[in-house]
């Protein structure tokens, strides 16, 4: 005991955890570094789960994807199968198909990893579609998120040629057809078709090199390049802030919400296992690519009922209801259009939603941050366009399946062709005007709730006479959140002359552009907000 009455400590050592902690935070900076970012506050929003069953169904498939790394020989090799699956006995194959069969039949829950893995990737891709299209509906992508966007678009397009290298690995009937369709696709690109087909395949189709290359392509380059745009996406968001939804409290500058640690954490971690848990159930219950029952691949065979997995039954199904059209040019080169028109317009559709946001802010010359979500109903036009590119998709998934539309539906195949030939220009045209149309009546009823309030089911009878019904007036929050949206004013070219009367030099670029911001935001394309004005009149009045 000391003289001023304060207890001393015995010199001792401090416990373990807390000298990794020291020694840990003295090299790294982890506790600053903690200390920042643990505290991030995130909103919460359901919509907001759809990026993390994404990132959780792509740790999935790293963890499986390892695991069958394991077991797999990527070799094109001719075996004789000797395994556990008897109908297969005595039939020669290559190794990667042999090792397939060994995988699903004799290593202890390959099957099971198998299937897992070929879900999640299945799920990966419906998440990423699901949530970018969340993202462009909100308008989540505007600045300064637009680089955060091309990562997300970039993630989408290389998780769709993973998981094509992926299902081409086990050398089956099946993915050999599709192999073939995308050595058809290549042979049609003039000029250089035929060298680039020659140096993928390493020689003539089939070669002997095609599942070595894909091997490494599909588990060391795609998965690298997207793992890397995975932590730059999640880097940007950390930087950006979250966005969030209109309500009260909820500015450009603030974000309300839970904290990281513990609370947004402890939900993330309860919804990985969540994901996984329901993958996995999937995965053993629902059979997925049954390799054993078409068999090896054979180049003299075409397997009936083929067809890719659905992210890529897009271009299947363009080339599929595009006429065989060819044209001889002088010297005997042909060019095949059935086959090289659908290549070119494949990354076009594609395209056209990834620089979507750049002719957005164009368009509007809005060069200010954003961090509150649109409601898609107030942002007409940009909805009817995000409806009719997933119209444009789904009518070419159709020609993708088309066989399977006719044999289920007792439908003519060639009916089918013509519906998505003619819907390849029609549908998405009227999926346009409907889904416009529907936004602006959805702003209408918005702007009769805020003016008259929210309908009670209640009659009332008036001294004269007058039966009328009970309008309840809306809360403040309800109120906020239906009228906290921008609405902007289309571009002017302004007068022909200026004050001296000179004629003024306007380009085509300046009309085009005045003329797209008419069609977002001229008259008839998006409805008033209901003025403080407006709103009093109504309110003072005989109350119902």
């Amino acid at each position: 005991m000391s003289t001023t009455g304060e207890t001393t400590k015995r010199p001792g050592k401090a416990p373990a955890g807390e000298r990794v902690a020291d020694w840990a935070d003295g090299r790294l900076g982890v506790y600053t570094l903690a200390k920042a970012n643990m505290r991030k506050i995130f909103p919460d929003h359901w919509s907001f789960m759809l990026g993390e069953v994404c990132l959780y169904s792509f740790i999935i498939i790293i963890l499986t994807g390892v695991y069958l790394t394991l077991f797999f020989h990527p070799s094109m090799a001719e075996v004789t199968y000797h395994g556990a699956y008897v109908p297969m006995q005595g039939v020669h194959m290559s190794e990667a198909y042999a090792s397939t069969l060994d995988i699903s039949f004799d290593v202890r829950g390959g099957l099971l990893m198998r299937q897992i893995h070929h879900w999640a990737a299945l799920v990966f891709l419906v998440g990423m579609f699901v949530h970018m299209m969340r993202v462009f509906f909100t308008g989540a992508f505007r600045k300064p998120r637009e680089i955060n966007w091309l990562f997300g678009f970039l993630l989408l397009v290389l998780g769709m040629f993973t998981g094509f290298t992926g299902y081409s690995l086990p050398d089956d009937l099946l993915s050999g057809t599709g192999l073939r369709f995308m050595e058809g696709a290549i042979l049609s690109i003039p000029v250089v078709g035929t060298y680039i087909a020659m140096f993928l395949f390493g020689g003539e189709f089939p070669g002997t090199e095609i599942i070595p290359r894909f091997f490494v392509i599909h588990v060391l380059l795609l998965p690298g390049i997207m793992l890397g745009l995975v932590v730059a996406h999640l880097i940007l968001v950390f930087y950006h802030k979250h966005t969030q939804f209109a309500g009260p409290g909820r500015t450009e500058k603030n974000v309300v919400g839970m904290p990281l640690l513990p609370v947004y954490m402890g939900k993330a971690g309860g919804f990985f296992f969540l994901v996984f848990g329901i993958i996995s159930v999937i995965a053993a219950t629902v059979t997925i690519n049954p390799i054993w029952v078409l068999g090896p691949y054979r180049p003299d065979q075409v397997s009936t009922n083929a067809q890719p997995d659905w992210y890529m039954g897009f271009s299947e199904g363009l080339i599929r209801a595009m006429p065989g059209w060819e044209i001889v040019l002088p010297g005997g080169y042909t060019l095949a259009l059935g086959v090289l028109i659908p290549l070119m317009i494949f990354p076009l559709v594609l395209a056209a939603i990834a620089v979507y946001p750049f002719v957005e802010a164009w368009v509007t010359g809005d060069k200010r941050e954003h961090h509150i979500l649109d409601r898609p109903r107030n942002a007409p036009t940009r909805t009817a366009f995000g409806a009719a590119w997933i119209a444009l998709y789904f009518v070419c998934l159709v020609g993708g399946g088309n066989d399977l539309w006719a044999t289920h539906f007792h439908l003519s195949i060639n009916a089918i062709t013509w519906f998505v030939r003619i819907g390849f220009f029609v549908v998405p045209v009227l999926t346009f005007i409907v889904t416009k149309r529907i936004c602006l009546g959805l702003q209408r009823r918005d702007r009769e709730k805020v003016l008259h309030g929210r309908e009670s089911g209640i009659i009332k009878r008036l001294p004269h006479g007058e039966f009328i019904e009970v309008h309840e007036p809306l809360s403040q929050e309800q109120l906020h959140t239906l009228t906290a949206h921008e609405q902007y004013k289309p571009l002017e070219i302004g007068p022909e002359v200026d004050e001296n009367g000179v004629t003024r030099k306007v380009g085509p670029v300046q009309k085009l552009r005045a003329r797209l911001s008419r069609g977002y935001y001229g008259e008839g394309n998006q409805i008033p907000k209901p003025t403080p004005e407006e709103y009093k009149e109504l309110t003072s009045g005989h109350g119902h």
